[in-house]
């Protein structure tokens, strides 16, 4: 006799630099895995080939026949009212009726879409940090700064499913323009390529390997880099102002902050924690607490699968991972 925990959901993890792919059980393990680079300068089409790739090693596997949806997390904006999206970093991508070109790979099985905020925030509510917290902002601070909401123990996804969308908060009024077409959001600020650019700007030089990245700055602020923590420093007071605005408009409990450039450890939470003294001050939003994420790389897919059996009531331990407000799925 077939049980529920027979079923898999089927992930996909996209975003401007890779697309990762598994079969998801209802513990949250990934029995099967499969990944491409993002052609993120290249066409749609492309970018779709390189989906389709990902799916079709899924397809291939022993597991499939146990699948019984698909659960997508993508770099946003997306809209799952339509099942389309468009990746500020993938231009290829606008408006592109991405659950639509799935729905027509994998023979019929329901397509779930979500922002890549709110699959990281289903993993981390369902098995991570946040697990326990009926109302919590989950961040992944990397190439870009996502989030997501649970309100009242539920995935809160909007309309479109963008809801807690706090990369593109601006925290700088007239701060350098953002792709998304503002001016000083919390991403143009704290993102690790932003990060890594404003301290090669303030004069840091990378060592003799040559890696200009986050996490390079990141080891020179630990080894005491004045330019490479005045970096971090403003990285932290940005994320720190999106917090607290969220917490002042949603009474959020706990912040959990994921994404590499949270690999950074103290480097980022310890000012991001005193700055946040400074801005959330109200009674019922200065108690916020910030935690780093548990679920690590896994987290997109895992909060995919999540999100897509929560919002098709697969896993019961996934209930909470409900999507309130998501659209129609394909």
């Amino acid at each position: 006799m077939r049980t529920a925990s027979d079923d898999l959901v089927a992930a996909l993890d996209i975003g401007g630099t890779k697309i990762a792919g598994a079969l998801v059980d209802g513990r949250g393990r990934l029995l099967v895995r499969a990944r491409q680079a993002t052609p993120a300068k290249e066409d749609g089409a492309t970018v779709m080939g390189a989906v389709a790739q990902v799916l079709g090693e899924l397809l291939r596997s022993a597991h499939w026949p146990r699948v019984r949806a698909v659960g997508i997390g993508s770099a946003g904006p997306v809209d799952a009212s339509t099942g389309t999206v468009s990746p500020v970093n993938v231009p290829g991508w606008r408006h592109f009726p991405l659950v639509a070109e799935v729905a027509g790979l994998v023979g019929g099985r329901p397509v779930v879409l979500v922002g890549d905020g709110v699959a990281m925030t289903a993993a981390e509510h369902w098995q991570g940090a946040a697990r326990g917290r009926a109302n919590a902002l989950c961040m992944v601070v990397s190439t870009g700064v996502g989030g997501g909401l649970v309100l009242g123990g539920r995935l809160h996804t909007g309309p479109t499913g963008n809801a807690g969308h706090v990369g593109h908060i601006s925290v700088d009024f007239d701060g350098d323009p953002c792709p998304c077409g503002a001016r000083g959001c919390v991403e143009r600020i704290a993102s690790g390529p932003n990060i890594a650019r404003r301290a090669l700007d303030a004069g840091w030089r990378p060592g003799p390997d040559g890696d200009r990245s986050a996490a390079a700055v990141a080891a020179a602020a630990e080894a005491g880099d004045p330019v490479a923590l005045a970096s971090f420093a403003r990285a932290a007071q940005a994320l720190a102002a999106g917090i607290a605005a969220t917490a002042t408009l949603v009474e959020i409990e706990v912040a959990v902050i994921g994404g590499g450039v949270a690999g950074a450890g103290e480097v980022l939470f310890a000012p991001l924690r005193e700055r946040l003294r400074d801005y959330a001050t109200l009674s019922f939003a200065s108690s916020v607490e910030v935690l780093p994420a548990r679920l690590g790389s896994d987290a997109g897919l895992v909060g995919a699968a999540a999100a897509a059996a929560g919002h098709l009531g697969l896993w019961e331990g996934a209930a909470g991972s409900r999507a309130a407000g998501t659209g129609p799925t394909a």
